[in-house]
């Protein structure tokens, strides 16, 4: 608070006892002499009252300057503090690094003394090796001259009969070449032919349609389904027992299902329960009596197909059992395939490429035969089917190796002669081919469509059509756009496109078609 604010507040306070005094003698009008001074001692006290507080006032506001001014000092100073402190670090740093590049600079001056003395001393060397070079040639001059004069031939000459020895050396290099590399032609060229040979065979597939297992027996009417549960259930017990197959009767119109892992007993079931049902007579007894001879029946019919699938393939000696064991592959499917008729097909073709190579054909027929004999039991013994199909063979009787053909055909061992790779070969080739087995024809009809549409993928391919079950692919192009040249490079591509998209068996021909049409009319 400064002086002015105080000189106002004491005359406020005047004017304020004035007009006290105006007023109380405007109202009361003229009073009696004491009541004058009464109230003039009241105006004075106020006064007086008003001069105390306004000295106070400016005591007050004097005091807060002096305080503030001595606030505003100290913040000043320790700003300058401050700003010197910050100064003082810049200029340490500024030393510091003063001192960093006086050492940089130092050690530039010592490396440049150091290549200095390094580029004289290279130069020295330099000056030296050219000395030894001059005197190692003249040394090299005299040597030829000494060389000359004792073989009494000038350095033509011997360098002539050098060249002749060195030729006379090369063509004995070339001829042994030559023999080397027509032994390796000649044996390359048997492998090729005899990859072509098994690609021929390739192309041959038995007409046969893809068998399954019938595991639901249909029925006349659905009282029959009482009839086979019997009282209390004792004619499906009997059943089941004599079976050793589970009969489910559901809610499936018309029909039981028969459920069992041995696909033989299923296929007893199969006929006992049809043949039950035709008769009519449905109790322990006859059940008993019918499966029994169904039994010998199935067996008689196992028999049967084995000793025909021997006399199909020319193959004789095998044990009886193995017979037994090849009869019930008949009622053994994989991936919706026979195997019977797969292991007759694979037999077939192991026989055909081994003719073909020059080796023993009945061999690899009963080994083609015999590949998938482990599948006949393997619902019973635990294992890989080629592991027990060789456990099978080795126990009754086949020769060695038979046994390693069987055991080795899925590369649960290690091949050890052609026998087994020959058996790999027919069971893919066997599996693989179009219609074989359900999911392999879907896999079959889209390696055709992505064949195709490789081919399409190349600029100026109009058509392209997948031949010869899918061993070629003949393209069509515009012959505006693809002339000869690059009709040959177009074809090298897609083969490589190919050999690297897709994953096929043997090799595919790519075969690329460039039509020119040359019209002209006589008139």
């Amino acid at each position: 608070m400064n002086t002015a604010t105080v000189v106002i507040a004491f005359l406020a306070a005047v004017v304020v006892a004035l007009g006290l005094i105006v007023s109380s003698l405007l109202a009361k009008g003229k009073g009696t002499v004491e009541r004058a001074r009464a109230e003039a001692d009241k105006a004075a006290e106020v006064l007086l009252g008003a001069r105390k507080e306004a000295e106070n006032i400016l005591k007050e506001a004097t005091l807060q300057a002096k305080d503030h001014m001595l606030q505003v000092k100290l913040d000043f100073e320790q700003e300058t503090r401050d700003r010197k402190n910050e100064l003082s670090q810049i200029e340490k740093r500024l030393l510091q690094k003063e001192d960093q590049l006086d050492r940089k600079n130092d050690q530039l001056e010592t490396r440049g003394a150091d290549l200095g003395k390094k580029e004289r001393e290279i130069a020295e060397q330099a000056r030296r090796l050219e000395t030894v070079r001059t005197t190692l040639e003249a040394q090299t001059e005299i040597a030829r001259a000494n060389l000359e004069r004792i073989a009494g031939l000038s350095a033509e000459q011997a360098k002539a009969e050098i060249v002749e020895m060195v030729a006379n050396d090369a063509r004995m290099e070339a001829g042994k070449k030559i023999r080397i590399m027509d032994e390796e032609f000649r044996e390359e060229a048997t492998q090729k032919a005899r990859k072509m040979i098994s690609l021929a065979v390739q192309r041959y597939a038995a007409d046969y349609v893809t068998e399954h297992v019938v595991t639901t027996v249909p029925l006349p009417s659905e009282e029959m389904k009482g009839r086979i549960i019997g009282r209390e259930g004792r004619n499906i017990r009997a059943f089941e027992a004599a079976t050793g197959i589970d009969v489910i009767i559901d809610d499936t119109p018309e029909a039981v299902i028969l459920s069992g892992f041995n696909p033989v007993r299923r296929e007893i079931a199969r006929i006992s329960l049809s043949r039950l049902v035709q008769d009519g007579r449905i109790h322990p007894a006859r059940i008993e009596e019918t499966v029994e001879k169904v039994t010998k029946e199935v067996e008689e019919t196992i028999r049967e197909a084995g000793e025909q699938a021997l006399f199909d393939l020319g193959i004789h000696g095998v044990h009886a059992e193995l017979v037994k064991l090849i009869g019930k592959l008949k009622y053994r499917t994989s991936y919706g395939q026979n195997i019977y008729t797969h292991s007759l097909e694979v037999a077939f073709l192991c026989g055909m490429i081994a003719s073909e190579l020059g080796l023993n054909a009945k061999v690899a027929k009963r080994a083609g035969l015999l590949h998938d004999i482990g599948k006949a039991v393997d619902h019973e013994v635990e294992g890989p089917h080629a592991v027990i199909g060789a456990d099978l063979a080795r126990k009754y009787g086949e020769s060695s190796r038979i046994v390693h053909a069987i055991g080795a055909h899925h590369e649960d061992e290690s091949p050890r002669d052609i026998l087994p790779i020959l058996v790999q070969a027919a069971d893919a080739l066997s599996g693989a081919r179009p219609g074989a087995r359900r999911e392999m024809l879907a896999n079959y009809l889209k390696r055709l469509e992505d064949l195709e549409a490789i081919a399409r993928s190349f600029a100026g391919v109009e058509k392209s059509y997948a031949i010869q079950a899918g061993r070629e692919v003949r393209i069509i192009v515009d012959n505006q756009k693809i002339g000869d040249d690059a009709a040959t490079m177009l074809a090298r591509d897609i083969a490589k496109k190919v050999e690297t998209d897709l994953s096929y068996p043997g090799q595919i021909r790519v075969t690329v078609i460039r039509e020119t049409r040359a019209v002209e009319y006589a008139r």
